[in-house]
């Protein structure tokens, strides 16, 4: 069914939802600026982030969401139930922040440290933490960070927080993802978001890329795994030093670069 089949009082009322939101965007861009900023500004997980982006959602997107929902209770035949009332609640991606980091066992860290920020800026959490994979292999490491795994056959990858602020009804996505990652998720996204590509080809590759962004991310944590090894090994053989004076160097701190999408 094509969106210009949907009725024409469904049509009213999602122009009016994307009106209503139109007019508070202000407030989304805000709230994505203050969540990008009170994660990537706390010491422990700043050293963990290589970049940030944060943006909200684009009313024709919004629009385009919204009829493709309305669209799905109509095949399934059941009642479109986002309303005026309820899309700030519904919808939980207005407003988006995502981390980028550099090898997948850095997730470790992250998670548990994100978890720690967002509770202690009173943000509420609005559904269990979630990773979405199509590795089956990382499945269980990602179960015992205490994230609810979904397996998505399409070579998504990403770890998801939908949160709101102690002071208003207003949701924003944080997005948690390796470099390799990203650059996966933003060519698909280009070519194959919203609406699927009906390009074979296209399909074929975007799922080629999936596999070499996997492979890239592996790759990078053995190197890492290679390093710290190396170092531990290197500690164990050098004999200890008596009496001699540690200096502790001080270094600048250094913000993280943000991209602006």
């Amino acid at each position: 069914m094509p969106p210009s089949t949907l009725p024409e009082r469904t049509i009213a009322e999602i122009n009016e939802m994307v009106d209503m939101y139109s007019r508070r965007r202000v407030e989304f861009v805000n709230l994505a600026k203050r969540v990008e900023n009170d994660l990537v500004e706390h010491a422990e997980l700043r050293p963990l982030i290589h970049s940030t982006k944060q943006r909200e959602k684009d009313p024709i997107h919004l629009f385009d969401k919204l009829q493709r929902k309305a669209l799905e209770a109509i095949e399934c035949g059941k009642p479109f139930t986002i309303t005026r009332e309820n899309v700030f609640k519904v919808v939980g991606d207005l407003a988006g922040v995502r981390l980028l980091h550099i090898h997948a066992e850095q997730l470790t860290k992250i998670h548990p440290t994100i978890v720690r920020i967002l509770k202690f800026h009173k943000y509420r959490f609005r559904e269990r933490p979630l990773v979405y994979v199509w590795d089956v292999e990382r499945r269980e490491s990602l179960k015992e960070l205490g994230l609810k795994v979904i397996v998505r056959p399409n070579m998504y990858t990403s770890v998801h927080y939908v949160v709101e602020p102690h002071w208003g009804k207003m949701g924003c996505e944080i997005q948690v993802r390796t470099l390799a990652e990203e650059l996966w998720g933003e060519v698909s996204h280009t070519i194959n978001y919203p609406h699927k590509t009906d390009s074979i080809a296209c399909t074929e590759q975007l799922a080629a890329l999936a596999r070499v962004a996997s492979g890239c991310t592996r790759l990078v944590d053995s190197i890492f795994a290679s390093q710290s090894e190396h170092k531990a090994k290197l500690s164990l053989e050098q004999p200890p030093t008596a009496g001699r004076m540690k200096h502790k160097s001080v270094r600048p701190k250094r913000g993280v670069p943000k991209k602006r999408s």
